[in-house]
């Protein structure tokens, strides 16, 4: 029987790694970041692979978008087993440099668009009484630093999201599940932005895409009187 994910933020590290992931176990890959250009280099890697892949342009803030979104791959690619929200919006402003402009924008990319994205997969999952819900979180889920008031408000919401639609969509036969990302993960961004951090990467002092995307398929497999809720991952160097 055919099934798809669809990932939200697909982006070049841990959002192309979850798609390769699930694309190996036969999922058909929907892929969705605002630019859909951007994504035929992951595309063409899933094919490459034997995978089948399926580009979305989506603004995921966008209602209307997320509802046609949804609505297209059950119609035109197959129904949807699993939904991954990794969109991340980290930024760091001093709290009285942080316009009102940052924080909603912060806010809407990083809770407002998840609940669109949970709420949509719930309603074409609830009705099979199967299903995978996965929010990427951050250690700012959990804890709240100096200079990220907007990114951690936003993710200490999204864990509140994930938190009660556990709890709701339990029952109905919906694994709902939240991780905690405690740590740099191996992008570009961190090479050319924090060349310290990742020259601890010889010392798997930061975290492979792909061994994070092994433990979301971990998560998608478990049986339903083990399921996890939450799931932190980090380097064993990392302090917490």
């Amino acid at each position: 029987m055919s099934k798809s994910i669809i990932v939200i933020g697909a982006g070049d590290a841990l959002g192309g790694a979850i798609a390769k992931r699930f694309a190996r176990e036969g999922f058909e890959a929907v892929i969705v970041r605002r630019n859909a250009d951007q994504l035929e280099p992951l595309a063409e890697a899933i094919r490459a692979e034997g995978g089948r892949a399926h580009p979305f342009g989506v603004d995921a803030r966008n209602e209307e978008q997320m509802v046609a979104l949804f609505d297209a791959v059950e119609e035109k690619i197959a129904p949807i087993e699993a939904c991954v929200f990794n969109i991340g919006a980290n930024v760091n402003f001093p709290i009285a440099e942080t316009t009102s402009r940052v924080f909603f924008k912060v806010w809407e990319m990083a809770c407002f668009s998840g609940f669109l994205a949970g709420r949509e997969a719930a309603r074409r999952m609830a009705p099979r009484g199967r299903g995978t819900i996965i929010f990427t979180g951050a250690t700012a889920s959990i804890r709240g630093r100096e200079g990220f008031a907007a990114f951690a408000s936003a993710k200490h919401g999204l864990r509140a999201l994930s938190q009660s639609m556990a709890r709701e969509l339990g029952p109905q036969g919906l694994h709902v599940t939240h991780t905690i990302i405690d740590g740099a993960i191996d992008t570009a961004w961190i090479a050319e932005n924090f060349p310290a951090r990742y020259a601890l990467k010889d010392q798997d002092g930061i975290l492979n895409p792909d061994h994070i995307a092994d433990a979301y398929w971990m998560l998608h497999a478990q049986p339903r009187d083990a399921w996890t809720h939450e799931l932190d991952l980090r380097p064993w160097m990392e302090s917490f």
